[in-house]
This record gives structure tokens, C-alpha cells and sequence, in this order.
């Protein structure tokens, strides 16, 4: 490795990924490693690239969106369409997740009620068998 290239190895311990996962985005186009035989050199370019897969994945972005994302890198407009394009996703994907938040929080509520109920109804079924 120098300061410009990583290996596989490092890659994977840099950002606790597996090789299948390099591989695999590899694969879809959207990391470009140095190939030198069977060895793979990811440069600062695709350490960048990986970074932002991740926190796409991580915000729940396909990897569609995130390779259209990452192409919009390539235009010479100072990355504003880039900039633009991520920000109408992003929204989009925060309008969801506090759906699923909004929903979770509703059943979570109910199953503490259920779960409340439960509790006093078998206090009431120990307290009988105790005192017969």
C-alpha cells in the first residue's frame, strides 16, 4: 500500500467491510480498483466512493440512486446538480424512515398496553390461586 492505494485487506479493516462486499460493488460499477494481476488497488477515489455508498446504504438509498449520485461527480457543473439530485433523495428517504419511526412508535405502544394487560391479568390469576 502507499498513501495513494489500499488493498483489499486494508479496505475491508478500514471500513469493516468483507471482500465479497468490494467485490461485489466492484462488480455493479461503482468502485474502480487498480487491477495488477489478481491483486486489487483502491485508490483515495475509491475510498471516497466506498465512503458514500455506505452512508447511502445507510440512510436507505438503492444502489441505483447511489451510482446515478456518484455519476452526477463526474459533471463539471462545481457538483451543484450532484448536490441538488442527493438532496431531493435524501429528503424523500427521511420522509420514510419517519413514517416506518412514526408506525414503529404506534406498535411499540400497543405492545406495551397488550404487555401492561397481560401483567395484571396473571396477577389477578396468581392472586386466586393463592388464596384457594
Amino acid at each position: 500500500m502507499t498513501d495513494q492505494t489500499m488493498t483489499i485487506r486494508q479496505m475491508c479493516d478500514s471500513f469493516d467491510v468483507t471482500p465479497r462486499t468490494l467485490r461485489f460493488y466492484e462488480a455493479k460499477e461503482l468502485l474502480f480498483p487498480i487491477r495488477e494481476g489478481t491483486k486489487r488497488l483502491f485508490t483515495r477515489r475509491d475510498r471516497a466512493r466506498l465512503k458514500l455508498i455506505l452512508r447511502g446504504k445507510r440512510f436507505g438509498f438503492s444502489l441505483e440512486e447511489i451510482r446515478q449520485l456518484l455519476d452526477l461527480y463526474e459533471t463539471d457543473d462545481q457538483q451543484e446538480v450532484q448536490l441538488a439530485r442527493t438532496y431531493e433523495v435524501a429528503e424523500r428517504h427521511l420522509k420514510e424512515m419517519q413514517e416506518q419511526r412514526a408506525a414503529l412508535d404506534e406498535a411499540i405502544r400497543e405492545l406495551e398496553s397488550q404487555m401492561q394487560w397481560g401483567a395484571e391479568r396473571l396477577n389477578q390469576l396468581r392472586a386466586r390461586a393463592t388464596a384457594a
